[in-house]
């Protein structure tokens, strides 16, 4: 009998464990739809850590840490809101969005 209710409980965790990432997946979804590229405002909101208004190479992951020095035209080792506005966008992997 305690097993039956141990292992109705482990059931029961992973259910509410699957269910609250299926709904906090969605809820990402929601902010961008249409899986669109962040704002400026966004990136800087994400990835500045140190809030000094300027993103460093150990701050930036995905395609700007990859194309950094691109973006960092002054080559002063630091990406600012001005520099990422003139940024080239990165071509986006995989099939092509149907709009």
């Amino acid at each position: 009998m305690k097993s039956n209710l141990f292992n109705l409980g482990l059931i029961m965790t992973g259910v509410c464990l699957l269910t609250s990432c299926h709904s906090n997946a969605q809820s990402n979804d929601q902010k961008r739809p249409n899986r669109e590229r962040p704002s400026v405002e966004e990136i800087f909101e994400m990835m500045d850590a140190n809030e000094d208004g300027k993103l460093s190479k150990e701050e930036v992951k995905g395609p700007l840490k990859r194309d950094f020095t691109k973006i960092d035209l002054d080559e002063d080792g630091l990406i600012t809101r001005e520099e990422l506005e003139k940024a080239p966008k990165p071509e986006r992997k995989g099939p092509p969005r149907n709009n």
